[in-house]
């Protein structure tokens, strides 16, 4: 994920001022010089390296670092809350016109991820209650409506579209169209350019004058560094955007436009995509960033995710069986469509606050053994998933035969849910289980 090394490096600086007693001001300039070095290898702007740095050292120069007995976590706290700040403080929410439909002009240079991510922040309001029109205002790049309408129907939003005409005749239509028809939100999908130019400039100001858009949202590709912030500078001062779409934040980017995109144009993230799926994009939260940045987790979003995949009958029908003191392996194949629906176990792993993420590199997470798991399972007979006891030799060597998998699979499968089921019925008695007070010390 983006901002891996600058975290690698930051909380490399960090481990030093952790080891020291007491901190002068000669420890804090060097760390500080070297927090200077990481911020400018991950391609945040310059000024912007050297304002962060200048406010970091000037709070950690105070009497309440220098006096403290752990002054290695204060200056943590500090850069922590430049970081934070650096990133817009607070959410922001997109501008949603009283009067329906909310229009949102999406632009951005060409191959930034604008037209997929613009679909999947459709289907983010879609989940929300809201009714989205996707627009194809791209009549340029021939396969540009195409993708669209794929990407569309993949998430049950409609698409608008004329063809190759006049991308203002064609929003402006579409805005119309969403009147008539009950759409409540409409995203035009506008044309990029591999660079700014004077035609696409002219064209995205034409657009903005006739349909009088209520957020105008610019795409940036984290994965593109300087030049990504320095588009955005342009796209800011021709056409005044509202926000920031980050996309490709899960790629190994060093995350510099990210970190400079905000700072430079004064506008505010709002959603990044953090994934290829298309439900892979979320909101942009300037502390929980941060936190992950810095290695702390980041607790809420994991949280989120979770009740996203959540199932409310199945959470219900669970809580009947384990009160009955059953627990199947059908409820076990549930439980892995839940977790496999939160996304990936690295990603997963990585929101977890305490896990070393050098250690998590070493640690390779098989995102198939799922897969493996639920091929198991449905290769079983009904009998044999509500009776697991009468899985006997040929019967496993039947199932491993059918599930392309191996019989010491089958057992070790079999160990987990054991494990597992003995865990649900201590948890629906009332104890805790001995795994957890483990865990919890």
């Amino acid at each position: 994920m983006a901002f891996e090394s600058l975290g690698d490096r930051l909380n490399g600086i960090f481990k030093k001022l952790r080891g020291k007693g007491r901190l002068n001001e000669k420890d804090i300039q060097e760390a500080m010089r070297e927090v200077r070095l990481a911020l400018l290898e991950a391609d945040v702007n310059f000024k912007v390296v050297k304002d962060f740095c200048a406010a970091a050292a000037e709070r950690c120069k105070g009497k309440d670092v220098l006096d403290s007995l752990s002054p290695g976590q204060m200056v943590i706290k500090i850069v922590h809350e430049q970081l934070v700040t650096l990133m817009g403080s607070e959410s922001a929410k997109i501008n949603l016109s009283s009067k329906p439909p909310t229009v949102v002009m999406l632009c951005g240079l060409q191959g930034a991820g604008k037209t997929t991510n613009g679909a999947k922040l459709a289907g983010y309001f879609k989940k929300q209650g809201k009714r989205p029109l996707l627009v194809a205002c791209d009549v340029y790049r021939p396969a540009a409506i195409k993708q669209l309408q794929v990407v569309g129907t993949q998430l049950g939003v409609p698409v608008y579209e004329e063809g190759q005409g006049d991308p203002v005749k064609i929003a402006q239509n579409a805005v119309a169209h969403a009147q008539k028809h009950g759409n409540d939100m409409v995203f035009l999908d506008t044309a990029g350019r591999l660079h700014i130019d004077e035609e696409l400039m002219n064209e995205l100001g034409r657009i903005k004058e006739k349909v009088q858009p209520h957020e105008i949202m610019l795409a940036v590709d984290a994965m593109t560094g300087q030049d990504a912030v320095n588009a955005a500078q342009t796209f800011n001062e021709r056409l005044g955007i509202d926000s920031i779409l980050l996309t490709k934040l899960d790629g190994d980017s060093r995350g510099g436009a990210a970190l400079s995109a905000r700072a430079v144009t004064g506008r505010p993230v709002k959603f990044c995509g953090v994934g290829e799926k298309l439900d892979q994009i979320e909101p942009f939260y300037p502390e929980r960033m941060a936190s992950r940045i810095l290695g702390m987790g980041d607790v809420l979003t994991l949280i989120e995710k979770a009740e996203a995949a959540f199932d409310q009958k199945k959470a219900e029908q669970m809580e009947k069986n384990l009160r009955a003191g059953r627990f199947t392996l059908n409820d076990f194949l549930d439980q892995m469509a839940q977790l496999r629906g939160m996304g990936s176990m690295q990603d997963l792993l990585g929101m977890m606050p305490g896990i070393d993420r050098r250690a998590m590199k070493d640690m390779k997470v098989d995102e198939r053994a799922m897969g493996r798991m639920e091929a198991i399972v449905l290769s079983m007979t009904p009998q044999e998933r509500e009776d697991p006891k009468i899985l006997n030799s040929s019967r496993r060597r039947r199932i491993a035969s059918g599930s392309g998998t191996k019989v010491e699979d089958i057992n070790r499968l079999l160990k987990q849910f054991d494990m597992m089921k003995t865990m649900m019925k201590q948890m629906a008695g009332g104890k805790m289980p001995k795994g957890m007070k483990g865990l919890l010390g």
